[in-house]
């Protein structure tokens, strides 16, 4: 009997059927977000991150023209197991020699080449309209500006995002998640801050004006405590953006990043919350250091919490799962992978505890044997199924997976 075949009989034990498990996992879709390749920077501006956005470090390879990003991401999906969805920020635009539009005038056509490359992978398209690093911010302000000029510029940006968005689904048959967040908020304490909520507010309403097939475009709404230069306020806060799912919960729905809370706050313990009045949900995993700073995602108890929610809950049809970091400190194919492997692993690790048990014990007020048998959980040989996964998906399982990474930074990164 090999390690896996003993590991199975060992969860079969405990009433986990490892087989069913890596079936079903193998067909849960991951968002990976094509960011991590070129530290947010995207192909519509040459100039700086502003808007509450930072990447620190300079490791070589940084990805610099579309082919090259595509080509890294095309590495990173053979590095990692189970399904995977392609998401995009808007300033991700391709243009031809000699074209340009401002962000107000995108169409389904700039995106061609990307959506070429979804279909030739099976992968599906999610989306965000980009509100930051451009000139039509005002004093750190987008769609809650009082400048209606601005305001407007930033509407028909949202607009152009959601035909986009139906475009990519009806292009891969696959539903589009669009991810509107804005960074907008102010340094200090402000003297109104009702104003710009109420026009964030009609902002959004209006942008979701723009006709699209609900089944098709999931419009969300993402939320975030603070940010570089707008410390004391933001106009989407986690109040605000839940508020605003629930009002137009017809149209759009909530999205919660790990990182856009208070410390001591833990997304984990919002996914039941939010999935017991939301059909849908949808999620930005990523790992905050003492603030939103958008390291790379690990196997860390807070990962395995998040997907555990998820698992209990039956959720994993009803939450759309997206990454979210960038860390331009390290190997870029690398940080892609361990965060892409750790979630997936997370996932596994979640579906191969038994829940069900574990419930009955807290619903019978067995408390102690709860913490006796949770204990014992974490002891089961979860390795081996790993393993097992990724040897069905085809990909290394243990870290040798990397020397995949150096080869491909000694003949291809090194050269950039």
């Amino acid at each position: 009997m090999n390690r896996y075949e003993s590991a199975k009989e060992i969860y079969a034990k405990w009433g986990i059927d490892t087989e069913a498990v890596i079936e079903k996992l193998k067909n849960v879709p991951i968002s990976l977000h094509c960011w991590q390749g070129d530290d947010v920077t995207g192909f519509d501006h040459d100039g700086p991150l502003s808007g509450g956005i930072q990447t620190t470090g300079n490791y070589p390879g940084k990805a610099t023209t579309p082919e090259e990003l595509m080509m890294d991401i095309d590495k990173v999906i053979k590095l990692c197991p189970g399904a995977k969805k392609l998401n995009l920020h808007a300033c991700y635009a391709i243009f031809e020699e000699g074209e340009y539009v401002d962000r107000d005038k995108l169409e389904p056509k700039h995106f061609k080449k990307w959506v070429d490359f979804a279909k030739e992978r099976g992968m599906g398209i999610d989306f965000n309209p980009t509100f930051f690093s451009h000139p039509m911010q005002k004093d750190g302000l987008t769609l809650s500006s009082p400048d209606k000029d601005i305001r407007d510029f930033w509407i028909e940006h949202g607009k152009a995002c959601i035909r986009i968005s139906q475009y990519f689904a009806e292009e891969t048959g696959i539903p589009c998640v669009m991810n509107i967040w804005t960074g907008d908020g102010f340094k200090d304490i402000p003297a109104d801050r009702m104003g710009p909520r109420i026009r964030y507010k009609e902002s959004i309403e209006a942008i979701l004006s723009e006709p699209f097939d609900f089944n098709k475009v999931k419009p969300t709404v993402e939320s975030k405590v603070f940010g570089i230069g707008v410390e004391s306020y933001t106009s989407g806060s986690a109040e605000f953006t839940l508020s605003f799912a629930a009002m137009h919960s017809d149209k759009c729905m909530p999205l919660m990043d790990n990182g856009h809370y208070h410390p001591t706050e833990v997304v984990s313990d919002k996914i039941p919350a939010l999935l017991t009045f939301f059909p849908e949900i949808a999620l930005h995993i990523t790992r905050g250091v003492r603030w939103d700073s958008d390291h790379v995602v690990l196997f860390d108890d807070e990962t395995k919490e998040m997907a555990k929610e998820i698992v209990r809950c039956d959720a994993l049809e009803r939450t759309y799962m997206a990454l979210d970091y960038f860390d331009a400190s390290i190997n870029r194919i690398a940080a892609w992978s361990v965060g892409l492997r750790s979630w997936q692993k997370a996932l596994l690790s979640a579906m191969c505890t038994p829940s069900a048990y574990l419930k009955e014990l807290q619903d019978n007020g067995e408390f102690t044997k709860l913490m006796v048998v949770s204990q014992r959980v974490t002891e089961l040989p979860f390795g081996d199924i790993w393993d097992e996964y990724c040897r069905r998906c085809g990909v290394v399982a243990d870290e040798s997976w990397f020397d995949e990474v150096i080869k491909y930074e000694e003949e291809v990164l090194s050269k950039r």
